[in-house]
């Protein structure tokens, strides 16, 4: 009964998991609107998170100094003329501020970057930034074709312009290895963001399996009630039958006799109508393979108790019933049902703990079923299951009128406490 590795999780417990986005200021606003189910679809891009604003001035602040230390080495060359440094420097400054609208439109801001990043030698640090931007939002091949475009143009910008600090060689490999590196830097995040995105997308699926196992349990228990209620029912109905013979056969019976006939006619058709009550709305299954088979009643608890006890389990049974015999046999089945289920969760996943049981109650006041057990002693084996017993615990009582709750203890053990309608005996 102990850990019962998430049977108590209802459909309600599914509906009302946490959401997965706790705090999306720290994420990508792309990221968030994949991630938050209830994030407005409108169509236009989202809004930048706090954490958007610090990259993008980050990265513009990053392209404004490289830009900065390119002017300084250009200025240092004394034959270069004087429109080229000041067209060099006015298309930098133009790529460091188009960075703004790097996330709308990383694919056109990459490719217009191609022919400013040929031209200009300030604008190299809003290039990288570009094409990091594009390895980050778009597939592969849009990061292919743009970054082979300034690879290939990286041997005749510097066959045009050389570094003064740096030999041609050299000057091509570094520039080639540091475009590589911020392209893998880009497809690595992107990757990332791909991998959130698909724990996302399997963390709503294996939401959505548990409801429909849940469902099932629930559906499965309540033919199994379907089953267990017509075997009942229909023993309700031939009693009718036989003593309605009984008295339309022997009009001169003794009128003692045709009374006693008449009390047993009206009880027996008082507890149909109970069970009528309980069978309406649940599904009826096919024939069950244990047909004819006598179901357990409240009495029958000693025996389980018994049998329990000789598989290894410590447990007390405390019956505290005032008319045992007078508990309806829908009410000491349910009740039967449950203390069966609770058991064996404990010989399960608390094998060696103390386990009670209390059954207490009486006509009128209802009648309830309390399971507990200890913390087990040591660490306990997971143990293969469904894991559904307690969803079919819960629908079993809910559809006889009745409850039940069950959660783990303070120090450490399990509980389950249920209550079932016994309504008081017509006179």
């Amino acid at each position: 009964m102990r850990g019962q590795d998430g049977a108590a999780r209802t459909p309600d417990a599914l509906h009302t998991a946490p959401r997965l986005v706790r705090r999306p200021w720290l994420l990508p606003s792309a990221l968030v609107a994949e991630l938050d189910p209830d994030a407005e679809r409108s169509g236009r891009p989202p809004r930048r998170t706090a954490r958007d604003w610090v990259v993008d001035f980050t990265c513009f602040l990053l392209a404004v100094v490289v830009g900065v230390l390119a002017a300084q080495s250009l200025g240092s060359e004394e034959d270069m003329p004087r429109a080229l440094l000041v067209t060099d420097q006015l298309l930098g400054v133009l790529s460091c501020a188009a960075l703004w609208i790097r996330r709308r439109r990383p694919l056109g801001l990459a490719v217009a970057m191609v022919p400013v990043g040929f031209l200009s030698n300030t604008a190299g640090g809003a290039c990288m930034v570009a094409l990091f931007t594009l390895a980050v939002h778009r597939p592969f091949r849009y990061v292919a074709f743009v970054g082979g475009a300034d690879l290939a143009l990286v041997p005749l910008f510097f066959w045009l312009r050389p570094d003064p600090d740096l030999p041609y060689p050299g000057a091509v490999v570094f520039t080639g290895i540091l475009t590589g590196a911020v392209i893998g830097w880009g497809m690595f995040v992107r990757s990332k963001r791909q991998l959130m995105l698909s724990l996302r997308d399997r963390a709503r699926r294996a939401e959505t399996e548990a409801r429909l196992r849940a469902e099932q349990a629930q559906r499965l228990a309540r033919e199994a009630i379907a089953r267990e209620m017509h075997d009942v029912l229909a023993h309700r109905l031939t009693l009718l039958s036989v003593h309605a013979g009984a008295l339309e056969f022997r009009p001169d019976a003794p009128r003692e006799e045709i009374a006693r006939a008449a009390g047993v006619i009206r009880e027996s058709a008082h507890e149909a109508l109970q069970d009528l009550r309980e069978i309406i709305g649940v599904l009826r299954a096919g024939e069950s393979d244990d047909g004819g088979r006598p179901q357990p009643t409240l009495a029958a608890l000693d025996a389980l108790v018994a049998e329990s006890r000789e598989a290894g389990l410590k447990v007390t049974l405390d019956q505290r019933v005032t008319e045992p015999a007078a508990v309806p046999a829908s009410v000491g089945r349910t009740a039967y049902r449950i203390a069966q289920e609770c058991l064996t969760n404990a010989r399960k996943h608390a094998p060696g703990a103390e386990t009670e049981v209390t059954v207490e109650g009486g006509p009128g006041e209802g009648l309830t079923v309390l399971v507990r057990n200890a913390a087990p002693d040591g660490d306990v084996p997971p143990v293969p299951g469904s894991g559904q017993g307690l969803i079919g615990l819960t629908e079993r009582a809910t559809l006889a009128g009745g409850r039940l709750a069950h959660g783990p203890r303070d120090d450490g053990g399990f509980e389950v406490r249920g209550w079932l309608p016994w309504p008081q005996a017509v006179r």
